[in-house]
C-alpha cells in the first residue's frame, strides 16, 4: 500500500519539531485557503483546494505525537524528536530546596 509522504507534503524532515511542523503547516494554510490566495483561472483554485486537503490531512497525523509516532513506525522513519516541554514517566521529579525570605529592613531613625 503507497502512503503520501506527509513530511513532504509540509515541507519539512521527518526529524522536524512539532513547532517547525506547526510553521509549515500555518504557512501552507496562508498560501493556499480560498480567503488568502491570490485569485486565479479555475485550475490554479483546483490545485490550491487540493494543496490545501494535503496540508490539512499531513497536519491531522503529524500535529498529534501519538498520530505522528504511529506514522513514523508505519513508514520505518527514525523517531520524532521529543517534545521540550513534556517530561518523561520515568524522570524524577523536580526537586526544588526551601526558600529563605527576609523582610526589608525598615530605614527608620
Amino acid at each position: 500500500m503507497n502512503h503520501p509522504d506527509l513530511y513532504a507534503i509540509l515541507g519539512v524532515t521527518p526529524r522536524a519539531t512539532a513547532e517547525e511542523i506547526k510553521h509549515a503547516y500555518r504557512a501552507l494554510l496562508r498560501r493556499h485557503h480560498p480567503d488568502t490566495r491570490s485569485a486565479g483561472d479555475a485550475g490554479q483554485q483546483a490545485d490550491s483546494d487540493d494543496a490545501l486537503s494535503s496540508a490539512i490531512a499531513a497536519y491531522a497525523v503529524l500535529g498529534r505525537a501519538q498520530r505522528r509516532a504511529a506514522y513514523d513506525r508505519q513508514i520505518g522513519a527514525a523517531p520524532s524528536p521529543p517534545d521540550p516541554r513534556r517530561r518523561s514517566a520515568d524522570a524524577p521529579p523536580i526537586m526544588a530546596g526551601p526558600v529563605m525570605w527576609r523582610p526589608p529592613r525598615s530605614r527608620t531613625r
